[in-house]
Parts: C-alpha cells; sequence; structure tokens
C-alpha cells in the first residue's frame, strides 16, 4: 500500500512540474492509468476498440428505401469487462422524437427512424423490449464480454432516406443520392468517457473507431456507385469500356472521362442486370458511406503520394454536368491531393481514392466529399480543398468530433489558408478573420478547449474553425517552416489511427519541437478575451525609429507593419508572436533607417483585430 501511495504521488508531482496546462480532473485518470503521456505520445497502456463490418444494403432510389444487414465482430481491447453495447442510430435524426433537439429538419421528411427486423448478439437474439432506443442512441445489456475476448453481432434493419433536409446525406435529385451513415454502428468506448453516448442532433458530427468494412451496395441497372474504399468487383458491375477507363485512371497522370455524356445516353456504364451488387472494401477507417447516379459523368486521374514507394491515388469527380463548377473540381482535388502530400502537411495521401461528389453540403467522409456546386471559382477552391484535407483530421488522426471539433475543422481551415493560394495564386483566402475579431471579448467568446456541444453564438464558428486555424498558423510562423513540419510529423506518427484529445497534441508539439510551448497553448487555447493591438507611439532615435505596440489582451498576436516614408517608399516588418512569449502587453521595435517615416499601417489578413482605428499611425 505504502508503494502505491508513492507512486500516486509521483504521479501527481509531474502533473505539476510538467503538466503547465489546466488538465480538466476528468482527463487525470488517463495519466494516472498510462494510457495517455505527458511526453504526448500513447502511453504505455493505451487501448482502443475496433470492429470489422460485413454490409449488405439494397437501395432503391424511387422509394429510398434502404434495406441492410451487417455483420459485425466487435473487440474488446479495453481493461475493462463490458456489460452494454451503446449503438449509433444516425439515421434517427429524421424522427420526431429526435427532431425535438435537431437542426434543418423539414416536416415532410420525419420517419419512423431506423427500423430494427432482427438483432443478435453472440448466441443471444433481442426483440424491441431488450434493448433502448433514445433518439440517435440505442444500448442494450449483454453476456460480459471481458477484455480481449470478440462477439458477434449481427443485425437486419431497414430506414427511408430523407428527400429533403439534406444534413449531410439524403437525396441529391431524382435519380442521385449521397447515404451516409446507413447503418447501425457500435460507438466508440475509450479510455476518457467510455462509452460516448453524445446524441447526434445535425451539428456536432461523428466520433467513431477505427475498423474494417467489407460492404455490398445493390442498386437497380444504370446506376453508379462510388464509396470508400476499393471496389473490387468493377469488370462484374461495369461496361468493359467503362472499366478499362477506370483502370487506365488508376495509373494516369492525366484525367480520364470514366463515364462521359455518350456512355450515359446510350446506357452504356452498368452491366445489363435488373441490379447490380458493386463490392468494396477499406481497412482501418472511422466510417463507411455511398453515393449513386443515373445520370452522372465521372472524370478521373491518378497521382503518386508516396515517391518511396511509387503509391498513388486516384481522385475522381462525379457531378451533374449542368454544373459547370464541377468540370474543374478534378483540377483542384488532384492538386489538393498533391498539396497535401507534398507541401502541407507534406505526409502521402493515406488513402487510395478520393471522390468529390456533386451533392447538396459541405462535408467530408472517408475517401469521399459530398459537395455542392457553387458560383464562384475561388469558392470552389476553397471548399474542394477545405474537405479534403479534412482526410487527414479528423479521418487520418481519429479525434472526437463530438467534444472537440476544433481538432479537425481548425486543420481543414489552415489547410484552404495554405493550399487554396497554390491552386490559384491571386487568391487570399481569409475564411472566418474578421468574424473572429469582431465577436471577441463578447459573450459567445469562450475558449477553444471548450466542448463543442457547450459552444453558443458566433463561438460555434468562430471556435471551430478561424480561431484554431489561426493558433495553428501563428505557432507555423513562430517556429518557422522546417521545424513546424518536424513537429506536426511527430504528432502524427505517435497518432495516426488512434484516438488523439488535445492535450496529446500539445505536449507532441512541444515534444516534437523540442520547445515548451505551453505559454502559446494556455493564452490562445484555455483563454478568452478581445483580439487587439495598437500602434501607441513611433519615436525618432539616433538610427531610425523605435515604435511601440500595446497588445490589448492576453493573446498573442503577430505584428505586421507597413512604413511609408516621405520619399514614397514603403518596408514591411513582421514579428512573430515570440514578441509576446514573456508576457509584454506592450513591445519595441526598433528600425534602421535614415528615411524620414510619415506614416504606419499594422494589420495582416490572418489578424483578427477588432478595432483597425488604432492600427495607423501618422508622423
Amino acid at each position: 500500500m505504502k508503494r502505491f501511495l508513492v507512486v500516486i504521488g509521483l504521479v501527481l508531482l509531474s502533473f505539476q512540474l510538467f503538466a503547465q496546462l489546466p488538465i480538466l480532473p476528468a482527463l487525470q485518470p488517463a495519466y494516472t492509468k498510462q494510457t495517455r503521456d505527458l511526453s504526448g505520445k500513447p502511453g504505455k497502456n493505451y487501448w482502443q476498440n475496433k470492429a470489422s463490418y460485413a454490409l449488405k444494403a439494397d437501395f432503391n432510389p424511387e422509394t429510398r428505401l434502404i434495406t441492410g444487414s451487417e455483420d459485425i465482430v466487435y473487440e474488446n481491447n479495453s481493461p475493462d469487462t463490458l456489460k452494454q453495447i451503446w449503438f449509433k442510430l444516425y439515421p434517427n435524426l429524421y424522427t420526431k422524437e429526435a427532431e425535438k433537439k435537431a437542426t434543418r429538419i423539414d416536416q415532410s421528411d420525419l420517419g419512423e427512424g431506423v427500423k430494427i427486423a432482427s438483432l443478435k448478439i453472440g448466441a443471444k437474439a433481442y426483440n424491441a423490449s431488450m434493448y433502448t432506443i433514445q433518439g440517435t442512441n440505442m444500448y442494450l445489456d449483454i453476456q460480459p464480454l471481458a477484455p480481449g475476448k470478440t462477439v458477434k453481432v449481427s443485425v437486419s434493419y431497414s430506414y427511408v432516406l430523407n428527400k429533403g433536409s439534406h444534413t449531410r446525406t439524403g437525396e441529391v435529385d431524382q435519380g442521385s443520392h449521397f447515404v451516409a451513415y446507413f447503418f447501425p454502428r457500435i460507438a466508440v468506448y475509450d479510455d476518457i468517457d467510455g462509452w460516448n453516448k453524445y446524441p447526434y442532433n445535425g451539428a456536432e458530427e461523428f466520433y467513431n473507431d477505427f475498423c474494417d468494412f467489407k460492404a455490398e451496395i445493390t442498386v437497380p441497372k444504370d446506376y453508379m456507385v462510388w464509396a470508400t474504399g476499393d471496389l473490387q468487383n468493377s469488370s462484374s458491375v461495369l461496361k468493359p469500356a467503362v472499366n478499362d477507363k477506370l483502370r487506365r485512371a488508376e495509373k494516369s497522370d492525366e484525367v480520364i472521362d470514366v463515364i462521359t455524356p455518350e456512355d450515359l445516353q446510350k446506357k452504356m456504364v452498368t452491366a445489363d442486370k435488373p441490379k447490380n451488387t458493386f463490392k468494396f472494401e477499406a481497412k482501418k477507417v472511422t466510417d463507411f458511406v455511398f453515393a449513386t447516379s443515373d445520370h452522372y459523368l465521372w472524370k478521373s486521374s491518378s497521382l503518386v503520394v508516396d515517391p518511396k514507394s511509387g503509391r498513388r491515388t486516384r481522385v475522381d469527380a462525379a457531378f451533374n454536368p449542368i454544373h459547370k463548377d464541377y468540370f474543374e473540381v478534378i483540377d483542384f482535388a488532384r492538386k489538393s491531393v498533391y498539396d497535401m502530400s507534398y507541401t502541407f502537411p507534406k505526409w502521402p495521401f493515406p488513402y487510395p481514392h478520393i471522390t468529390v461528389f456533386d451533392g447538396l453540403d459541405q462535408m467530408e467522409y472517408p475517401m469521399m466529399v459530398n459537395d455542392n456546386p457553387v458560383k464562384k471559382r475561388e469558392d470552389a477552391i476553397t471548399l474542394t480543398v477545405h474537405e479534403i484535407f479534412h482526410t487527414m483530421f479528423p479521418f487520418y488522426m481519429g479525434t472526437n468530433e463530438t467534444k472537440y471539433a476544433w481538432m479537425d475543422e481548425g486543420w481543414a481551415t489552415i489547410g484552404e489558408w495554405k493550399n487554396g493560394p497554390l491552386i490559384d495564386t491571386t487568391m487570399v483566402d481569409t475564411y472566418g478573420v474578421s468574424q473572429t475579431g469582431s465577436s471577441s471579448g463578447k459573450k459567445d467568446d469562450v475558449p477553444i478547449i471548450t466542448f463543442t456541444p457547450d459552444l453558443k453564438g458566433a463561438g460555434t464558428f468562430t471556435n471551430d474553425y478561424p480561431k484554431p486555424g489561426m493558433g495553428y498558423l501563428y505557432i507555423w510562423d513562430y517556429l518557422g517552416d522546417d521545424l513546424f513540419i518536424k513537429a506536426l510529423h511527430h504528432y502524427i506518427e505517435q497518432w495516426q489511427g488512434k484516438h488523439p484529445i488535445p492535450y496529446d497534441f500539445f505536449y507532441s508539439m512541444n515534444e516534437g519541437s523540442g520547445k515548451n510551448l505551453d505559454w502559446f497553448w494556455k493564452r490562445w487555447f484555455f483563454s478568452e478575451g478581445v483580439t487587439d493591438m495598437a500602434i501607441i507611439g513611433a519615436d525618432k532615435t539616433d538610427t531610425g525609429y523605435k515604435i511601440s505596440i500595446l497588445n490589448k489582451s492576453t493573446k498573442p498576436l503577430p505584428v505586421d507593419l507597413l512604413l511609408t516614408y516621405v520619399d514614397g517608399s514603403q518596408e514591411k516588418i513582421h514579428r512573430s508572436i515570440g514578441v509576446w512569449e514573456q508576457g509584454d502587453m506592450n513591445i519595441q521595435i526598433l528600425v534602421p533607417t535614415s528615411k524620414k517615416l510619415v506614416k504606419i499601417l499594422m494589420g495582416d489578413a490572418h489578424t483578427p483585430d477588432k478595432d483597425k482605428s488604432d492600427n495607423i499611425f501618422n508622423l
């Protein structure tokens, strides 16, 4: 017993000495049990559960009825004996019970939700009286599942896909559908919360385990299917000419028209059967979705994403030809994959393909994107870049979007800021910057670390997208290109295929960079308050000028100055957030020059300065 107390004492001491960030009491057991480590690496006792899914789904596009079955092998890798299993029934968003808390649901789309025809766990069959459905959650008692054991789960089910209220899934037009979250899945059981019981109400997004999928999707003749995973039987479900073009696209840097207007007109796309069953397989992914259409064009290409192995990723655009912006989307998508692999995050694109489907949302899924058409070319670029960037966060890095949406949306935001201009050099993407400045210090401006379901008003946007994106951008600027990429790669190496929480990210970046960045993490991610700076003086010195900058908050912001001299010449000066590292509220910037300074302008496209009236100083 004394030895145990000594160990606990050492653990608590380690928190005091090294854990400079304010760790929530609910998270401390993870460090005590060593499933997480203060180095930012997974603890020696880290674990996560897994499932293997064999899915079968028959989809009727006319009635939108999905009739499915699934066999699941669930692995309990936790140290706990599980006495319950929790499931996610995401289509229940469209039931009257869930609608009370849901967003953007039309009355015409409300129905019965998922109808369970049969459910079996191990050798035991369950009827409706033996399980409880609460909105999008379902749970039931099971024969205790010991650590290290597996159990087989079999479910037969059906539901009617929504026609309107297109919240990430549903009918796109007559003959086109994006079908996501269509099967009952076992919820995440992790070392932080146990079962993930957060209800889905259409606002917060998702948290799923890394699983293996084998899926069979059956649709009527002339309907093509795109999905997560590799198509295993293309020669059986596609016309030979279409299949040949698909095979060429997988090896070609050129864009191949896999499905042309002529193919559609002559009905020469799919095999001549009343129904075709498309078989897909995907390993170690967090979800499986599919899309189908009988009138979409298909452009495809591929590129080497890993020069060491020569591995290629196929890039697809499937779209209605009336949407002219989509004829360029294939180029934007291909360039996005290239830039992710070679520029930022400079990590080989992790999956064998990515398909951008012409839909009614702006939403990401493993290997799939559901993007609405847009009128402006710049919007098509930023939207494509943003959604494809989600491949890394949250899919490759299995973050919990139900609690920490900023851990994926912030990365996708900085992804579009950085990679969008690589496609069009005339672009300057300032998504969310002005909103962050204007809303800072107001009632909805809470710390980024706030749980996503607790955000309100303007904070539901700024906390998830621009504020964390700026945090990543500023630390990149502070560390420099090489050290930032080194630290980010350290984080990815440690946590890809796992479930990192914010502290894992913070500590991984500290260790990867070799710098204690807690001074910034605390002030940017854990504090609230206005983001505002002012030029308060410019004094002549023997060698030039001394410019005084006041930071009106605790938040570190980069300083960008445009100096104008009496002869009309200009000079730019930049200082990273490092100028505020010691907690100073007022800094002086020395400018050596023999010229006479007449005007100073402060600001940058990604600096959310609330009051710009004091950003101009005339001498």
